[in-house]
């Protein structure tokens, strides 16, 4: 029934079974499959891009393994990694909610986070605003900012309470939305700014003139009164 290692892996994946020792499964010790996870244990990745979703609540997760459902429960296959060598060690560079506008803030950009242990599950749970950026020319930019709050725990087991290794982003939208408007200053608002600047610099001048001035009749009168005795 089965003609490569894939093929076995799929039959125990729907039997339910573990798949513990890929080298006394023929197929697998002819494809050279415990050789080809040996190669890559140490290797990385990088993912970018973007996806779209629907104004619900949900996540999405970066895990080792084959994903499938099992009872209607999301899993991943571990079997051929080993829970121990699993190390989930991350750098985000950029994470956004939609487009950027000026003086937005994205807060899980230049994120640098190094697991301390083995089958590390990280979760940040992010509050999504929904943003209306007007611009001064009229465009009008429909986007989100948001909030995040990490979580991170050792996952023991593939699914339940355990969890399993990995980083997973939960995201729920806020019922409030936010509103920007760009404007330019006019050029009265300059003029009041700066008549308030030389107004301040002549208030303070004033007052150090006065303690000058009060400071030299104290010392003066001092002195007038250290001839007379």
């Amino acid at each position: 029934c089965c003609n490569s290692c894939d093929d076995v892996r799929e039959a125990y994946r729907r039997r339910g079974w573990a798949f513990k020792n890929p080298d006394t499964i023929e197929q697998c010790k002819r494809e050279g499959f415990s050789q080809k996870m040996q190669e890559q244990k140490n290797e990385g990745c990088q993912v970018y891009g973007f996806l779209e979703v629907n104004k619900v609540a949900g996540n999405f997760h970066f895990a080792p393994g084959k994903s499938f459902q099992q009872s209607h429960v999301h899993v991943h296959d571990l079997q051929s990694f080993g829970l121990d060598n699993i190390n989930m060690t991350h750098y985000i560079k950029h994470l956004s909610f939609g487009r950027d506008y000026p003086g937005l803030v994205n807060p899980l950009d230049g994120t640098d986070i190094t697991a301390q242990q083995a089958s590390m599950m990280f979760q940040y749970f992010v509050k999504v605003v929904p943003t209306v950026y007007m611009k001064v020319d009229g465009e009008v930019v429909r986007t989100n900012q948001f909030s995040v709050t990490r979580h991170e725990k050792i996952a023991n087991g593939l699914i339940g309470d355990q969890g399993l290794p990995g980083v997973f982003v939960l995201y729920e939208l806020s019922p409030m939305m936010v509103k920007l408007t760009e404007k330019h200053r006019p050029f009265t608002h300059f003029l009041t700014g700066v008549c308030a600047i030389v107004g301040g610099v002549f208030t303070v001048a004033g007052l150090i003139d006065s303690l000058i001035y009060h400071s030299a009749r104290v010392i003066q009168k001092k002195i007038e009164l250290g001839k007379t005795t």
